[in-house]
């Protein structure tokens, strides 16, 4: 037998005008059981009170003031296995539907709603018609007649364990929608958000209420059609077997922001229906962006010290210290850049030694005929590295138009991201080594830099050991 509370609640429950005194629709007085649906007698309008208590999904029983059954709907038949026929006219549950020996206490229970404010809630252990014993909550609430005087009880009941799973499912549902350590959106078969946790909203850059009924384009600037995609698939196809990584640019009061999101999707279909109907999807994501750009990272250093390592190895096998500085560039332009100059110092200028193609990608080669002067104008990234003893970056601006920006600095006309790295060996500076990125590539950054350095330091050790050699 479990243990029973009441709530504070003071609702009336049952019309008062109704001149039965039972639940709505029929009296106190059970009289003779109706064939169809166990309803006392044929009042007008029986048919629609059966069809709405059968339609329930709660099990619903009702007691006139003498504790007779007079009501049992269908879903109370499905849980306990007694008919309509078979219980309505019943005293109690005494004998049937509970042990004899709880009889009295289900019963006490039970009818004291009638004289109590507002709905009771019990636990009970009740008896199917198979002997089998099923434990049952329950919500009793008494049925006041014309008169305003008690005139039975009504009780809905389902089995604990489905009500525990229905209290779990709305506990569960309003925690992903509040305080989950991941985003969760629903969104409609528009796809429109309809419902945004508190994570989502952070990192969609808007408030749970703001971001509602809008567009995902107006809050996505990149990625969206691959977004909406997904969504798509979701609504005809069935959520995918594996979470997906969207990278998206988002749209915010600092400008844009690249982000990569892990997500999950879930079809979302109504439980009311014979047939499932979509009403959107759940978009469940988490933001992995740091995760990704470390691994991201990580791969990048994986492969330039492989280049690298490589590239020192060619180069230990050339006999020309110049040709050592080429194979050396060749390697560090895998994946880094599209193009490479470089430019010693001759008296008071630069002169262009070695450069990849102007007009189409290939390797770094020596300047046939000779070296040519460079002519770089004041101000000029590749003398202000050489002045400054250090390394330059520098991009086209956003209004810029690419090709003249390359033009002016005597650069291919693809150009329009540029790093400038100095030469130094022997505490020398012998001259400036120059990558350069074409539009279609992000900018030059600081781990970048070191990498060119570093490149640097080792050409600038080849075009030493050349012109020492060329020197005897």
């Amino acid at each position: 037998m479990g243990a029973s509370r009441s709530s504070g609640t003071t609702d009336e429950l049952g019309p008062d005008e109704d001149s039965g005194g039972g639940p709505p629709g029929c009296s106190a007085d059970p009289g003779p059981p109706a064939e169809d649906a166990g309803i006392p007698g044929e009042p007008p309008g029986s048919e629609l009170l059966a069809a709405l208590l059968d339609g329930m999904d709660a099990a619903l029983c009702a007691f006139d003031a003498a504790g007779t059954v007079t009501h049992w709907n269908r879903e109370a038949e499905r849980v306990l296995g007694w008919t309509a026929r078979e219980a309505v006219g019943r005293t109690g549950f005494a004998g049937w539907a509970v042990r004899r020996a709880d009889a009295d206490e289900v019963r006490a229970r039970l009818m004291s709603a009638m004289d109590a404010p507002g709905r009771q809630v019990h636990e009970f252990a009740l008896l199917r018609k198979d002997g089998g014993r099923v434990l049952v909550r329950t919500q009793s609430a008494g049925v006041r007649g014309a008169d305003g005087q008690p005139a039975g009880v009504y009780c809905a009941f389902s089995e604990v364990h489905a009500q525990i799973d229905l209290e779990r499912a709305i506990a569960l549902s309003e925690a992903l929608l509040e305080d989950a350590s991941w985003g969760v959106v629903l969104v409609d078969v528009d796809l429109r958000p309809t419902v945004v946790n508190a994570y989502a909203a952070r990192a969609l850059g808007g408030g749970r209420t703001a971001l509602l009924g809008r567009p995902l384009g107006e809050l996505v600037v990149q990625g969206v059609e691959e977004l909406e995609a997904a969504l798509h698939h979701v609504l005809a196809e069935g959520a995918p077997s594996a979470p997906a990584e969207l990278w998206v640019t988002l749209r915010t009061a600092e400008g844009e922001r690249r982000r990569c999101w892990r997500s999950g999707f879930l079809r979302l279909a109504s439980p009311l229906t014979e047939e499932p109907v979509p009403l959107g999807v759940g978009w469940l994501f988490r933001d992995v962006t740091a995760g990704k750009l470390a691994e991201q990272e990580a791969d990048r250093l994986r492969f330039r010290t492989s280049q690298l390592h490589r590239a020192a190895r060619t180069a230990s096998e050339c006999e020309d210290p110049m040709e050592a500085a080429t194979s050396l560039l060749d390697f560090a332009l895998a994946g880094f850049a599209d193009h490479v100059l470089v430019d010693l110092v001759a008296g008071e200028r630069l002169v262009r030694t070695a450069a990849t193609p102007f007009d189409a990608p290939g390797p770094c080669l020596l300047v046939s005929g000779g070296a040519i002067p460079a002519r770089y104008g004041p101000g000029h990234p590749a003398l202000r590295s050489v002045e400054r003893t250090g390394t330059v970056r520098t991009s086209a601006g956003a209004g810029d138009a690419a090709q003249t920006w390359a033009a002016e600095r005597r650069w291919p006309r693809d150009a329009a991201h540029a790093l400038c790295a100095v030469l130094r060996s022997r505490g020398r500076t012998l001259g400036v080594l120059t990558f350069l990125r074409a539009a279609n590539r992000s900018a030059f950054e600081r781990p970048d830099a070191a990498y060119a350095e570093t490149v640097a330091a080792r050409v600038a050790g080849a075009v030493d050991l050349a012109q020492v050699t060329a020197g005897t």
